[in-house]
């Protein structure tokens, strides 16, 4: 494909979404994941549907790639899920599913021009086609599609999702302004991934929830799990970007150290004032490597620094807090569904 996306020979996309990742933790419950799988699959018709909707082909080119190129749905899963507790028949919740994977979607799009990445899902990245300000404005033609769909769930789901988008944004500016005069980093790493994670993955349970009339409690229980999943979710993340082959994953191995991310690892290495984690914690704070040499010597010593351990450890508070929240809800299969992703999150090497 040229610079401005005139053709879309990429890959061939999946017909369907990435349910084999899923059923890694839905195979708990055999009967609601056969449920779950159509409902996802009807789900990723109206989402691309959704996103070719834009007004000339060059523009769908640019609004549909990443939603073409699959992905594991998380998002809309968990809109699902969450309907569980409720009516899950209602009408609107697939609606509230692929407006929680258009705000998802729309925030790759920025953060690939924030990381300057050039691989997204194994192909790539919007902006390495198009050029960093048409893929901004891709993002942002995502993110008003995903509002006007909302319009139509209600105005507590208007509200969820608007909340959630202004969490993301903020948490993408507290991401490119780095931390304020005296802050801790890992404070800030923190308030970041809030936003940019925590906040989509808490709309996503919560508007399921509200649009199958959950109970008010029920609602709230599910928000506080998204909350501490998201986080945990990022810190995985962080820990597969050092130490998964870029292969597995779709995306290079060590993309933030090329990109100078502070991801939670990078931070708690640099705090690392042993001597063994000298020359790792140089390596660190000379800025983004520029030779293949420095970056992959820097993964090998990640391998034995302690920094990935901590991470962990932070990793799995988050969890512990997550499956803490849904001691309040109903003993249904969708639970036992919620408890398994704590541990898939846990385990997961892609």
């Amino acid at each position: 494909m040229n610079a401005r996306g005139d053709s879309q020979t990429l890959q061939k996309p999946p017909d369907r979404p990435d349910t084999e990742t899923l059923g890694r933790f839905l195979s708990v419950e055999p009967a609601l994941k056969t449920s779950l799988d159509a409902r996802l699959a009807q789900t990723e018709m109206r989402l691309r549907d959704c996103v070719r909707t834009a007004p000339a082909p060059r523009i769908t080119a640019l609004t549909s790639h990443l939603a073409v190129t699959g992905g594991k749905r998380l998002r809309p899963l968990m809109v699902l899920l969450s309907s569980e507790f409720g009516e899950p028949g209602r009408e609107g919740i697939t609606r509230a599913a692929v407006v929680a994977e258009l705000v998802h979607l729309a925030s790759l799009y920025h953060d690939d021009v924030l990381d300057h990445a050039t691989t997204r899902h194994g192909v790539p990245s919007a902006n390495a086609l198009w050029g960093e300000k048409t893929a901004v404005r891709g993002g942002n033609w995502l993110l008003a599609r995903s509002v006007r769909l909302s319009a139509d769930l209600g105005e507590q789901a208007v509200g969820c999702a608007l909340r959630a988008t202004s969490r993301l944004v903020d948490g993408q500016l507290r991401e490119l302004l780095g931390p304020s005069p005296g802050e801790d980093p890992v404070d800030h790493y923190f308030k970041v991934a809030e936003g940019k994670t925590g906040a989509l993955i808490s709309m996503s349970v919560a508007i399921g929830a509200l649009q199958a009339a959950a109970p008010q409690p029920y609602v709230e229980a599910l928000r506080a799990y998204g909350e501490q999943l998201g986080l945990a979710f990022q810190i995985s993340d962080d820990i597969l970007d050092l130490t998964v082959p870029g292969d597995t994953t779709g995306k290079q191995q060590g993309k933030d150290l090329l990109g100078a991310v502070d991801s939670l690892p990078v931070l708690l290495a640099r705090a690392d004032t042993s001597a063994d984690g000298a020359e790792l914690r140089t390596l660190l704070s000379s800025g983004p490597f520029t030779g293949p040499a420095a970056h992959l010597r820097a993964l090998e010593l990640f391998q034995d620094s302690p920094a990935l351990e901590q991470a962990a450890s932070y990793m799995q508070g988050r969890l512990t807090a997550a499956k803490k929240a849904l001691t309040c809800l109903p003993s249904l299969p969708a639970r036992r569904i919620l408890y398994a992703l704590c541990d898939y999150i846990a385990c997961r090497n892609f």
